[in-house]
C-alpha cells in the first residue's frame, strides 16, 4: 500500500487562489492523498466553493479565525497519513511534488521534516526558499530568497528546517515533539518547530524535486507580518537555544535585537516600523510563559549543543 500524504491548507479569504491550488494537486501522480482545508471563518465564499467544486477535499469550517497556528494544528490534528503536509492557499505544487516528498522520507529514515523547494508564481526562475536557516545572531532566514534559480540548489541536503507555505512531516515525529505552538499564530511558527525537529534528534532534508510555486504575502504580510516576526522571533529565541548556546551567542544575539529595535525607532512614521516595535515589546512581554515553555521544550532535547552549533551560521546564506 502507498504512503498517505496527507496535505493541509490553512485558509482565510482565499477564495481567489483555491481553484489553482486545488487543481494542481488533483493532477498529482502520488495515489495516496488526503487533502483537508480548514477553513478560518472566511467571508468570501471559499467554503462554498469547496463543496461545490471540489467535493474530494474534507473542508473543517472553524467558527473564528484561529491564524495560521490553529488551523493547521486543527488539520494535523484531523488528517489520518502517515505524513502531513502544510501548504498555503496561494501555491501550485508541480505534479511530482507529492511523489517527491514521500520518496525523500522513504529513503531518509532519519528524516522528520521535509523542504520543498519553492518558486515565485509570477517569476518561475526565482527562488522564495529553499529550506530555512538560523544564524548565530538570532535571526531566520530563507536560503537562496530572491536569487535566479541556476541550479545552485539542485541538490539534497539537510538545512534548518522547512518553510511552513511547503512543508511535511512524519506523524510519528509530530507525535513525539508536538504540533504548532498557537502562541505564535502567524510567523515565525515553523522555525520553532523546526527547532524541536532539531533538538529531539530528527532531521530536516531539503529536496529539491519537490517544487512549488507561490504568491508572495498573497493572504498575509505587512504590518501583520511585521508585528508578529518582532514578536516571534524573540519567543523562538527564548524557547528554543540551549543554555550553551546562549552563552556563546547571547552577546550577538542581544545587540541583533538591539539593532532591530533601533531601526524600528528611526523609521518610526513607518506602520510596519511601528508594528516591529510593537511586537518585539511584545515578545518581552511574553517572556514568562516562554520560560515556562522552554522546559519542556529543552527535555526534548536529544542531541548535544556543538551538533545544534553545527546547524547554525553565521553569515544567514544557510
Amino acid at each position: 500500500m502507498p504512503v498517505t500524504l496527507s496535505i493541509v491548507i490553512p485558509n482565510w479569504n482565499g477564495a481567489r487562489f483555491l481553484p489553482v491550488c486545488l487543481e494542481a494537486l488533483r493532477q498529482q501522480t502520488h495515489p495516496a492523498l488526503e487533502v483537508l482545508i480548514v477553513d478560518n471563518a472566511s467571508s468570501d465564499g471559499s467554503q462554498d466553493l469547496i463543496q461545490r467544486e471540489y467535493p474530494w477535499v474534507k473542508l473543517i469550517e472553524l467558527p473564528t479565525n484561529t491564524g495560521f497556528t490553529g488551523a493547521c494544528n486543527t488539520g494535523m490534528r484531523a488528517a489520518t497519513g502517515e505524513i502531513v503536509a502544510l501548504l498555503n492557499n496561494d501555491t501550485e505544487v508541480d505534479p511530482e511534488w507529492a511523489a517527491a516528498v514521500v520518496d525523500a522520507f522513504a529513503r531518509h529514515p532519519e528524516v522528520g521534516s521535509v523542504a520543498s523547494k519553492m518558486l515565485l508564481f509570477e517569476k518561475r526562475d526565482h527562488i522564495h526558499t529553499t529550506g530555512d536557516f538560523f544564524t548565530t545572531d538570532g535571526r531566520a532566514g530563507n536560503r537562496g530568497v530572491w536569487q535566479k534559480d541556476e541550479g545552485q540548489f539542485d541538490r539534497e541536503e539537510y538545512v534548518f528546517s522547512a518553510c511552513g507555505g511547503s512543508s511535511a512531516y512524519r506523524r510519528v515525529m509530530l507525535d513525539q515533539i508536538g504540533l504548532l505552538d498557537d502562541d505564535f499564530f502567524f510567523s515565525g511558527e515553523d522555525v520553532d518547530l523546526g527547532w524541536r525537529v532539531n533538538l529531539s534528534g530528527w532531521r530536516c532534508l531539503y529536496t529539491p524535486a519537490a517544487i512549488v510555486y507561490h504568491h508572495l504575502s498573497a493572504t498575509g504580510g505587512g504590518v501583520t507580518a511585521s508585528y508578529y516576526d518582532g514578536r516571534n522571533l524573540i519567543f523562538i529565541l527564548v524557547k528554543n537555544l540551549p543554555g550553551a548556546l546562549w552563552r556563546k551567542y547571547g552577546g550577538q544575539i542581544l545587540r541583533a535585537q538591539a539593532r532591530q529595535a533601533w531601526a524600528a525607532i528611526r523609521a518610526w512614521r513607518g506602520q510596519a516600523a511601528r508594528a516591529k516595535l510593537r511586537g518585539m515589546i511584545a515578545g518581552i512581554i511574553g517572556l514568562p510563559r516562554m520560560l515556562r515553555k522552554r522546559r519542556s521544550v529543552q527535555a526534548l532535547c536529544r542531541v548535544s549543543a556543538a551538533e545544534i552549533d553545527a546547524l547554525l551560521t553565521s553569515d544567514g546564506v544557510g
